[in-house]
């Protein structure tokens, strides 16, 4: 039997195994009560369509989880993996940790028997671009050495990376893949982008479905973007959005607090809420960088928190107080249990640290 969703609920959603069919069904049915409740409430939250779970030798257990008929996460393999399917093959964005590569591979070969046409990555991390090259590899490219056709020179060997998938990225992703570090580069070539663009956005139509790869300017990093699957109605957001966590502003590799609410506030507006009857099911679904799947009530709370954070260390810098006193008065307070950490990769001590030095740095 289900009992009735709590506030906390929705954080814990991403921990459920829903392996059996009547427990899915169970799951989806009262969420459709659920919806209602939260729209009074002015919380949200997802229900996972289906999952099932992938494990490797190592022990390493992979959450598959079904979005929309056509549209899958993987969790478990570093950042969330997106994946698209159609009739013109498998599109993927980020392709997780490289160390779980085969796992992930084997998990969207059970998805679908079609190749893998194109990776799309949404910054240079490499829980998200570590997969790059082994699952490139055992893509198939659209295009042929030399040409799509015979006597044609349009498309070099590099877009066609040796016969495997195409791999699109921002140009600060393809440098920082790119750039030697110490004697070679950090990633072998097949997996740097094929397709790098330096505008606003790049759009791709496969699968009967227009993709718009939305550039971010200077937010977790300088290389970030989002991608919007128009057709299925899904956001897959990167680290630009980590329910999991704060968001990580990695001001060595050019991000910045503004730049991140900026994204936030981008993201907000291509997304749908379910109005004016939220019962119903429905709105636009985001894949966050990591955690489970949110709707957006929830991108809207989270924006507000790095916005109130923002703001808290804002006032304090102006009343001239430093590093170490605006850590001491605790800036993050309300919201440190749910999106903070005392240990780790990414800390609460960290990310007030990080927005202190972006509002003081001179850019």
């Amino acid at each position: 039997m289900v009992r009735p969703f709590s506030l906390f609920d929705a954080r814990a959603i991403s921990r459920i195994k829903l392996t059996d069919a009547s427990e899915c069904l169970s799951v989806a049915t009262h969420n459709r009560w659920w919806r209602v409740v939260v729209a009074v409430l002015g919380i949200s939250g997802s229900v996972y369509l289906a999952s099932a779970q992938q494990n490797d030798q190592s022990g390493e257990t992979l959450d598959v989880l079904q979005v929309r008929p056509n549209f899958y996460m993987i969790a478990g393999a570093g950042g969330n993996i997106a994946i698209q399917i159609g009739s013109d093959g498998v599109v993927v964005v980020d392709s997780g940790s490289a160390e779980m590569t085969d796992t992930v591979l084997g998990a969207i070969k059970k998805l679908s028997s079609r190749p893998i046409r194109y990776i799309i990555n949404t910054s240079a991390d490499a829980d998200h671009v570590g997969g790059n090259a082994k699952m490139a590899a055992a893509g198939q490219s659209f295009f042929k050495p030399g040409g799509i056709a015979p006597g044609d020179t349009s498309v070099s060997t590099a877009i066609n990376n040796g016969g495997g998938a195409s791999i699109v990225a921002t140009e600060n992703v393809f440098t920082r893949m790119s750039e030697p570090s110490g004697t070679q580069a950090p990633y072998p070539t097949i997996g740097w982008p094929t397709e790098s663009f330096g505008r606003k956005q790049k759009v791709l139509y496969l699968n009967d479905e227009g993709i718009q790869i939305l550039a971010q300017p200077t937010a977790h990093t300088d290389g970030d973007s989002f991608v919007l699957f128009r057709r299925s109605d899904v956001v897959v957001t990167g680290d630009i959005f980590d329910i999991d966590r704060f968001p990580v502003i990695a001001l060595e590799q050019g991000g910045s607090i503004q730049g991140e609410i900026d994204a936030l506030n981008r993201l907000m507006e291509v997304t749908i809420p379910v109005l004016p009857m939220p019962w119903r099911p429905g709105g636009t679904l985001l894949v966050p960088g990591h955690g489970r799947i949110c709707e957006q009530a929830e991108l809207v709370e989270y924006r507000d928190m790095v916005t109130i954070i923002r703001d808290r260390i804002q006032a304090m810098i102006k009343r001239g107080k430093t590093l170490e006193q605006v850590k001491a008065a605790d800036p993050a307070q309300g919201y440190a249990r749910r999106y903070g950490a005392e240990s780790g990769r990414s800390t609460t001590n960290m990310f007030v640290e990080a927005l202190y030095k972006s509002l003081t740095e001179k850019h």
